[in-house]
């Protein structure tokens, strides 16, 4: 018997691609902001995440520890940086 949901994004790796992904594929709304509440956003109804999940959070940290996001420190907003151009051919 199942009790709980797989959870395919568990992994802070496979997480944080599909939120490079994400944030490639979102229109920045000035100096290559992106909005995190737009990428948090699309995360919880796309891949059917939770709001505030840990899978975002690890993600997040995940990317921005491999440099392929800029986190604002308010955490308002994210940058692509150049790195995650090779993971998005």
């Amino acid at each position: 018997m199942k009790h709980a949901e797989d959870r395919p994004y568990a992994d802070p790796e496979t997480a944080a691609r599909k939120l490079v992904e994400i944030a490639a594929a979102t229109p920045a709304v000035q100096d290559g902001r992106i909005y995190i509440e737009r990428i948090n956003s699309q995360f919880v109804a796309l891949l059917k995440g939770s709001k505030g999940s840990p899978e975002f959070g690890a993600g997040i940290a995940y990317a921005k520890e491999r440099g392929w996001l800029e986190v604002h420190e308010s955490g308002t907003y994210v940058r692509l940086t150049s790195a995650p151009k090779d993971l998005l051919k």
